[in-house]
């Protein structure tokens, strides 16, 4: 009895050099797009052994021992845990994927291991979006797809291998036929709750302010030249002066780091005299809870609360961007009377700490009395005239911090100014507190919006003054105007640390934020809420995820019907040869030598040489050509075919004058 295979191995088809060599450019496009996000040493050794695996093949060929690769995955292994500690997550997730797809390339000798390859690759890619999901980003993985669509194409049986900018184009053309297909399920794949990537990610949390500050702290922020929100106003914007965004208000300090309270109480009596202000924020993902706001916020969106200092805290961390419209009163009287409690902890100081500091504000109290004004501005005025410049690269402190600052180094920037302005006061007994958060910003006037990148982040310190309030004091100011006027570029300018981009290059950039701003509003933030508006107008307002996924099932099976005619569309064949005598054809009839039907080519090239005699010679040279052609080989050679093709060209018969 005959035995029914049900399931046959097919046999393997040997890999070619140009599908290895797209398999390798796949592999290394995918290495380039991680490795802003792996450590470079990794990311080098990936390299390293990328390329000595195709010179190894291109060389002598065969797989790599499994003494070698069974070593290299645990070693790979190994690696992500030591320098990770784990081999879950999207960081280790990521670099153990590229370094497993690297590997791959060291057993690839079959058709199959190129299949196999280009689709873990195409995997891999799409997870760089977990990254970042910038509109430049997105675009580059899509194109990163092109070598990968290029290597299966290669893989084709009937495949002619052409220089391999030419294998490209293929993908290029399959990638841009897939695109209405992507926009479909763009718009009506359903989604949840949150935006289009908003899977809950901690880690995806950037580098920004944090709870507490120390001088120094600011150094890599303040280089840091990504956005950090995008603020639209109903009506014109506040002066450069006023754009102070409150994120938090320290008050402890214990000798060198200030940090905040945190939730708890309720806010103070503010007394706004000027209009408010309307503003919508759209802040880029932080990882923390603190919402900015135009200085001094009097409410709270939704789904946060406002603090008893004025701190706007979210419910849950900014692991997305997320948009909020708050009002602020940009002229106000803060909290006007002052309880006992927050006077005690507003003029909290450790003992043991800056005795300098403590005994000049001493001596200003003797001197100026009972007039708090009148010290504040003794100490702006040591700020302004007692020889401190502002730098990015300030001298170390010691454990007197603010001594050392004070009467030692004379430089640092508005960490240290806010702080030791701080301490001085109350070490003069003046109730003050340090607030973080951003200041200036770039006015684009194309988007009509505020741009406040990471690099316009700020200190600043509030005093209390009977009968004002809080009142906001910029001590940085003293020293620096051009940091609150230009921004914090301005003030950089010269500075030591190789940070000093120039202004056409941040005029450019700050431009460019505009497309980066319409990307972040229509195709991250494509939330339910939007996907409903965008259909509404199609009578689709309340369309549940059932009608969603009909909806799309219907577009793809439309789009697949098209597909499959075009490729069951017979379209004439390519026929070089006939082409060129089609050329003939029309040049000879514009003389009166018209072919008949069902003519043969020889009878037509005689009767031609007739009628033209003096072109007897190469008409003939024609005729023989094109029947060698048509009649003596299965294949004609390339080399006869472009011959005949160059001669029908160059053939231009003049009429006869008789």
């Amino acid at each position: 009895m005959r035995r029914i295979a049900w399931f046959r191995r097919s046999a393997k088809v040997p890999l070619e050099a140009r599908p290895f060599d797209l398999l390798c450019l796949t592999v290394a496009v995918v290495l380039a797009v991680h490795a802003p996000h792996m450590p470079i040493w990794l990311a080098a050794a990936l390299a390293g052994t990328l390329g000595a695996r195709w010179w190894q093949r291109r060389r002598r060929g065969g797989r790599a021992p499994a003494l070698l690769k069974l070593p290299l995955v645990a070693l790979l292994s190994g690696v992500v845990i030591f320098y990770y500690g784990s081999l879950f997550g999207r960081e280790p997730g990521a670099a153990l994927a590229v370094g497993l797809l690297v590997l791959k390339l060291l057993e690839s000798e079959t058709a199959r291991d190129a299949r196999v390859g280009a689709a873990f690759s195409c995997f891999a890619l799409m997870s760089a979006l977990l990254f970042d999901q910038g509109m430049v980003a997105t675009v580059l993985v899509a194109l990163g797809l092109l070598p990968a669509l290029a290597t299966l194409r290669a893989l084709e049986p009937t495949h002619a291998a052409v220089p391999l900018p030419r294998e490209l184009l293929p993908a290029l053309g399959l990638l841009a036929a897939s695109l209405p297909l992507a926009l479909l399920a763009f718009v009506l794949v359903p989604r949840l709750s949150s935006p289009l990537w908003g899977t809950p990610n901690p880690g995806q949390a950037r580098t920004g302010l944090s709870e507490d500050m120390s001088p120094g702290d600011f150094t890599d922020l303040l280089t840091d030249d990504r956005p950090a929100m995008r603020v639209s106003f109903d009506a014109a914007p506040p002066p450069t002066s006023q754009r102070y965004f409150r994120a938090y208000v320290m008050w402890n300090y214990d000798g060198r780091r200030w940090s905040h309270i945190g939730t708890g109480g309720t806010p103070g009596e503010v007394e706004h005299q000027s209009p408010l202000t309307r503003y919508t924020i759209t802040l880029e993902a932080s990882g923390q809870r603190v919402l900015p706001a135009l200085d001094v916020p009097v409410e709270a969106p939704e789904q946060a609360l406002l603090s008893f200092d004025y701190e706007v805290l979210s419910a849950r961390p900014v692991n997305d961007t997320r948009t909020y419209t708050l009002r602020s009163a940009s002229s106000y009287r803060l909290e006007p009377r002052l309880d006992d409690r927050e006077r005690r902890r507003g003029l909290r100081l450790p003992a043991g700490f800056n005795p300098q500091t403590q005994a000049l504000a001493q001596r200003w109290r003797a001197e100026f009395g009972s007039n708090d004004k009148a010290i504040v501005q003794a100490a702006l005025k040591l700020f302004h005239d007692g020889g401190f410049s502002y730098t990015l690269a300030p001298a170390p402190l010691g454990r007197d911090a603010v001594d050392d600052f004070l009467f030692s180094t004379h430089e640092g920037f508005c960490e240290h100014y806010s702080s030791a302005f701080t301490v001085l006061m109350r070490a003069a007994g003046i109730p003050a507190r340090v607030v973080t958060g951003y200041q200036g910003g770039y006015w684009n006037e194309l988007g009509n919006y505020l741009l406040v990148r990471q690099s316009d982040a700020h200190a600043w310190s509030e005093v209390w003054l009977p009968g004002q309030g809080w009142r906001r004091v910029d001590p940085t100011a003293a020293v620096r105007p051009e940091r609150v006027r230009l921004g914090a570029a301005a003030a950089a300018t010269g500075e030591a640390t190789g940070w000093s981009p120039s202004q056409w290059w941040l005029g450019l950039r700050n431009r460019w934020d505009v497309v980066n701003r319409w990307w972040n509003q229509g195709v991250i933030g494509f939330d339910t809420l939007r996907q409903h508006g965008l259909l509404t107008p199609f009578g689709l307002r309340d369309a549940d995820p059932g009608m969603l996924g009909l909806l799309l099932a219907i577009g793809g099976s439309l789009f697949a019907a098209l597909g499959l005619a075009w490729a069951m569309w017979k379209r004439p064949a390519n026929d070089p040869a006939r082409a060129s005598m089609q050329l003939l054809e029309r040049r000879l009839a514009s003389l009166g030598v018209v072919r008949r039907h069902s003519e043969g080519p020889q009878h037509f090239f005689i009767r031609a040489a007739r009628a033209l005699p003096t072109h007897r010679a190469e008409l003939e040279r024609l005729m023989r050509t094109y029947l060698e052609l048509r009649y003596a080989y299965d294949e004609p050679p390339a080399e006869l075919l472009k011959n005949f093709r160059q001669a029908a060209r160059d053939f231009r018969p003049r009429r006869m004058v008789k």
